[in-house]
């Protein structure tokens, strides 16, 4: 189905050319802008459309998305890091920089390709046929445990189990500040950010997002930082580095919620790509023997580096 999405122009948009405009609002590059205004997929509450138009504030601009066609995934031999395998499933430690399916930049490289030429083309079909077997995601520069259907039967076993919240995800992060509490629960709603449509957010209105719970607690402390734990209720887009930049504490290095530019950021560039996140620990219930497995995954090099660097400067 298409996306339509409108956003009003405010007085600090006045001037801008509708183009320009279009490109800041809804993510999209000068150029993809100016074909979706000339192929009429922009409309203007008042006004031209037109890319040279000028904003003068106050226009709703909406921007009907064509529905992306599905392209199929390729396989191709790339390196996988499998900690249990068997004729369902398929449990990886996905590296940071790996996007989990094929996508729009994305179009190869990705988790699905590897898994594609690892099973020899046995995964569930659910997905479609740019993510077979797909259940769960995470994001491209977060790295850790993924589980993987490789039949249809498994699939809908385990997206049930994630849907009634049987699947048990637990991540570690570093975050900026210094928690007040030792432990405790964000509950707030998480919703496509009414400006930057490549950004998640919190909803304030009622209707507006998807339920998201995340419960936290505090491991070690490094004055300026926290090393925390991470268990998720629900699974959001960008749910914990949400959660956390709503508590004042984004995760180190994230550049779209706050967490990056800071000078041990600076000092340690080489150690930290995007955001300090670690999917560590996996419990599900086989969907077929009805068995209940835990699965964990070592830190990766670089974050327990940074741990091992923050135990040394900041305590």
């Amino acid at each position: 189905m298409s996306e339509v999405v409108s956003i009003v122009a405010t007085e600090a948009d006045r001037g801008k050319r509708l183009d320009s405009f279009v490109a800041e609002a809804f993510g999209v590059s000068r150029a993809a802008a100016q074909r979706l205004i000339a192929e009429g997929m922009v409309s203007l509450s008042f006004g031209e459309v037109n890319k040279k138009y000028a904003m003068r504030g106050g226009e709703s601009v909406t921007l009907t998305q064509p529905a992306p066609v599905p392209a199929e995934a390729q396989p191709e031999d790339i390196p996988l890091d499998i900690i249990y395998e068997d004729e369902d499933i398929v449990v990886v430690n996905k590296p940071s920089g790996m996007v989990v399916h094929p996508a729009a930049g994305n179009e190869s490289g990705t988790l699905v390709n590897a898994l594609l030429y690892h099973c020899r083309g046995s995964l569930s079909g659910i997905g479609g046929v740019e993510r077979p077997g797909i259940v769960h995601r995470i994001d491209k520069d977060t790295a850790g445990l993924l589980v993987v259907a490789k039949n249809d039967a498994a699939h809908a076993a385990l997206s049930e189990q994630l849907k009634v919240h049987e699947v048990s995800r637990v991540y570690e992060a570093i975050a900026l500040g210094n928690f007040r509490e030792d432990s405790g629960t964000v509950n707030a709603p998480i919703g496509r950010h009414p400006v930057d449509r490549k950004r998640m957010a919190i909803t304030r209105k009622p209707g507006e997002g998807r339920e998201a719970v995340t419960h936290y607690r505090v491991l070690s402390r490094f004055g300026g930082m926290t090393h925390i734990e991470c268990q998720l209720e629900t699974g959001r887009t960008h749910q914990i580095r949400v959660h956390m930049s709503s508590l004042g504490h984004p995760l180190l290095g994230d550049p779209v919620y706050g967490g990056s530019g800071t000078k041990f950021e600076a000092r340690h560039k080489a150690l930290i790509s995007g955001q300090c996140l670690f999917a560590r620990r996996l419990s599900l219930t086989h969907p077929k023997t009805g068995q209940r497995m835990s699965f964990e995954a070592p830190l990766p090099a670089a974050f327990s580096t940074l741990l091992e660097i923050l135990e040394r400067e900041c305590t």
